[in-house]
């Protein structure tokens, strides 16, 4: 099966990869979705781990080529502020966060200046280009999955100082916790270098990914945590980047002969079956502990909005609207890139993140759903 996911393109067009950042889709765009003078009593933070999906700023403090935290991103944020999120607005967290009341943005931890008020609400651990694979953010020098499960037992410290255990303990019990990751491990570490195909079928690499999730879920569970929803995978195979990277190059440059390439979708399909079963039986094993644990279905309204864009108000499907769309993101998506007019009639904001339209309709079908059940409980 290893010879199906073989590149087409040139070296160099290959090398430029290494300079894109690939990352999972999970994001809102929701402004005015807060509950209005209500503050949501069942939810104490937001508690966000990932990659850039959920990114609000953390690679600003990193030593890596994985930013975005210059125009034109942040088009569509409060004062058109670039503050480090890959989108052209908000990302799916900083909405949740609105929609249950505790803040309209989720800071990154790694912000020095963040206040205790700030801290305690919620922040992003998240950083950009990383992946459950330990080998994944050693690629772009970004923060591992690991690091970013002991900058939360650093947060907590923080908390008890300031407030007690107990109360911290409490606190950390009534938090939202959101792991979006994997999609940097299969896109870049699988399909386009050759180091871990060598060790792994796609079948043995999605079970080694899958442990490592569940260990970060079982870290977090140690830690506290009892509220965990996590993302499945997009739809791999419509990334405008996974389709130019991975087809003939005919189909690269005729924009109507672009489409999704189903061999990388049908990866995401199988882990996220998988995925599914072990965060279930995770739930069965757990629940009378208190633990909740959702499963956030990506692929399904993401395929939707694909094949189905005309209904959803959607022209450009197959290309992001900074640059070509082909592969443009990170430092490639810069202040001397063309950027499109009208962001909300793509699907994609560059080669790889949507845009806050998107973000929305991701918000409206598989979190808000899920927030209502955890809120009413």
């Amino acid at each position: 099966m290893e010879g199906s996911f073989k590149h087409k393109l040139p070296l160099p067009l290959v090398l430029l990869s290494f300079l894109i950042h690939f990352s999972g889709i999970i994001s809102i765009n929701a402004r005015g979705l807060s509950k209005q003078g209500t503050l949501n009593k069942n939810i104490s933070a937001l508690l966000v781990f990932g990659d850039s999906t959920v990114d609000s700023g953390n690679n600003n403090f990193v030593s890596t080529a994985f930013k975005s935290n210059f125009q034109p991103y942040g088009r569509e944020f409060p004062n058109q502020i670039p503050t480090g999120r890959f989108t052209d607005g908000r990302l799916c967290t900083d909405f949740i966060a609105s929609y249950v009341g505790i803040k309209e943005d989720v800071p990154p931890y790694l912000d020095p200046t963040l206040s205790m008020r700030e801290l305690m609400t919620g922040v992003s651990f998240a950083s950009a280009g990383t992946g459950y694979d330990p080998l994944t953010p050693t690629l772009g020098n970004v923060i591992p999955i690991s690091k970013q499960l002991e900058y939360f037992r650093d947060y907590k410290k923080r908390l008890e100082s300031s407030t007690g255990k107990q109360r911290t303990k409490a606190h950390i019990k009534n938090a939202l916790f959101v792991v979006s990751a994997g999609t940097n491990d299969f896109v870049v570490n699988y399909f386009a270098l050759p180091t871990r195909r060598k060790s792994y079928t796609v079948s043995s690499y999605q079970q080694f990914l899958l442990q490592q999730c569940k260990e970060l879920i079982q870290g977090l569970w140690e830690e506290g945590a009892r509220n965990i929803l996590v993302a499945g995978l997009p739809p791999m195979g419509c990334l405008p980047t996974v389709i130019t990277l991975f087809s003939s190059t005919t189909t690269v440059i005729d924009h109507l002969q672009r489409g999704c390439l189903e061999q990388y979708s049908s990866v995401a399909r199988d882990y996220n079956r998988l995925l599914q079963n072990d965060l279930n039986f995770m739930q069965l094993s757990l629940a009378s502990h208190g633990a909740r644990i959702f499963y956030l279905d990506i692929y399904g309204p993401l395929i939707r909005m694909i094949e189905e864009h005309e209904s959803f108000g959607f022209v450009e499907t197959n290309v992001g609207c900074c640059g070509t769309g082909y592969l443009e993101s990170s430092i490639l998506c810069n202040p001397t890139s063309y950027v499109c007019s009208d962001a909300s009639k793509y699907v994609f904001w560059d080669s790889i993140h949507p845009t806050e339209k998107t973000y929305y309709n991701l918000f409206k079908g598989t979190f808000r759903p899920i927030i209502d059940v955890i809120i009413s409980n």
